[in-house]
């Protein structure tokens, strides 16, 4: 085992921004997401995984809640309150069985993809145990009570402004993070973030395509990047639209165009999907006569885009040909490049092994695919699956009826948390390979079950004060909604 002195001198510098914020550990895990590449150590024992500095704030948080004395009581009441979180800790189980029997059970009948000796690149093998079933199932698994811990954290005390905190400070890490690399870039200076990306990953970090350089911030390389800013962008977009924040309009915006060149098809694909629902959004505003000066101010500055683009071309024709190549290689024939088959040639391989274990999988970390919901099937198999869907269900549920008894503020940060793990599960539908949620999945799991739990306590009382308050029951009250 090797200690990185850069990664615990990052963990303490955001330990100390943590403190001063008065919750160094929520915000500490949060802000630590920005740094993709920054490992905390090396375990070469284990095929030379390098834990990022998250997992180390998210070995903290545990700690924390394990070590309070009402621990086993605080467990009784996010147990009996939260139903998702038995069927978390069902597929944890699931996983942690499933990543030890299936590649045993099932070895040599099939065929998966694994990470090199070295970490060096992704070969073919027959099916057999791997490191990655230990490295993988650690990740998940240390996710999961993470969530629970949060879970413990924010059912008995409001900790939403510390989460609110946090995604900020995260979202604005990761665009100075994203600026610097750039500028380094354009100045000629290289990879100026070289000194923090201490993981044993492969660094794919000064690239060029199409005459454009690749963004990474301090991520590996460009396509985690652009992941990255699309997640930042949906929490940042949702509430500025909900609070009106400045502050997160102007982070929305910086993203929106390191996104747009971060030369990454994942973030190029990933905002045309989201932008699907926000487009409709603003169009039934129009339709009811009810927008906004926040979407005219949306619908503006894309008319005056259309117009700048259409006045350029009119003066010079050639001058959009790189970002036209660039849109062209990176998008429109990425399935038909070299890389594009074999990424689409890893997710076949997923399913044909789902098929050939039965649909039981080939266990968690066991193989490499290209989209989440690949990896999920392939993994985790129909009964990992079904419990994975029944989490993500409570995420695109959010708050559902019951966003009418919480406080505006709550209502904001709850929603634009569940937005930035959607946003999370569409970049990873295009290019993740583990069955793995992420880490924003997991706090997104935790922050709206108890918000839920939370409502249902305001609503109770409210109708308990209604009952108190008019002589005839309850029942014979009209229903109001």
């Amino acid at each position: 085992m090797q200690i990185s002195f850069v990664g615990l001198l990052i963990c303490a510098g955001i330990l100390v921004i943590g403190y001063y914020c008065r919750a160094p550990l929520i915000i500490g895990l949060i802000v630590s997401l920005a740094f993709g590449a920054t490992a905390v150590m090396t375990l070469s024992a284990i095929g030379g995984s390098s834990p990022l500095i998250y997992t180390f704030f998210a070995a903290l948080l545990i700690t924390a809640v394990v070590s309070r004395r009402r621990m086993w009581r605080d467990l009784g009441h996010v147990f009996g309150k939260i139903r998702p979180v038995w069927v978390l800790t069902g597929l944890m189980l699931y996983a942690m069985v499933g990543a030890w029997l299936f590649p045993r059970f099932f070895a040599g009948q099939t065929s998966v993809f694994v990470q090199a000796a070295m970490r060096r690149g992704v070969i073919e093998a027959p099916l057999a145990p791997v490191s990655g079933n230990i490295t993988q199932t650690g990740y998940f698994v240390l996710g999961g009570l993470t969530a629970i811990a949060l879970c413990v954290l924010l059912l008995h005390e409001n900790r939403l402004e510390s989460i609110r905190r946090g995604f900020l400070l995260w979202c604005s890490v990761h665009v100075v993070f994203g600026l610097l690399d750039l500028l380094g870039k354009v100045a000629g200076a290289g990879d100026i973030l070289s000194p923090i990306r201490t993981a044993s990953y492969a660094m794919l970090t000064e690239v060029i395509e199409n005459g454009f350089w690749r963004i990474t911030g301090a991520a590996s390389e460009a396509s985690s990047f652009g992941g990255g800013s699309l997640v930042c962008l949906s929490f940042c977009y949702v509430y500025w639209r909900k609070t009106k924040s400045r502050v997160a309009q102007a982070l929305a915006f910086l993203l929106l165009i390191l996104l747009l060149l971060s030369t990454s098809s994942v973030a190029y694909v990933g905002l045309a999907v989201l932008s699907i629902p926000v487009a409709l959004s603003i169009s039934w505003s129009f339709l009811s006569g009810r927008m906004d000066k926040d979407e005219i101010l949306i619908i503006a500055l894309l008319a005056l885009a259309a117009v700048t683009v259409l006045a350029i071309v009119q003066y010079d024709e050639e001058f959009f040909a790189p970002f036209v190549h660039l849109i062209d290689s990176m998008v429109l024939n990425k399935a038909s490049s070299a890389s594009g088959q074999e990424r689409a040639y890893w997710n076949i391989k997923s399913l044909q092994a789902f098929v050939e274990t039965g649909g039981l999988g080939v266990g968690l970390g066991s193989s490499r695919a290209s989209s989440w919901p690949i990896a999920v099937a392939s993994q985790l198999g129909l009964v990992g699956g079904v419990m994975m869907v029944t989490l993500l269900l409570v995420i695109l549920r959010g708050m559902g009826s019951l966003k009418g008894h919480i406080d505006p503020e709550t209502n904001a940060v709850v929603s634009s948390v569940q937005a930035c793990a959607l946003g999370s599960v569409a970049a990873g539908s295009l290019g993740a390979g583990s069955a793995d949620p992420g880490m924003i999945f997991f706090i997104a799991l935790a922050v709206i079950s108890t918000s839920r739990v939370n409502a249902r306590k305001s609503r109770d009382a409210t109708i308990r004060t209604i009952q108190l308050g008019q002589p005839e029951p309850l029942a014979y009250r009209p229903a109001t909604h």
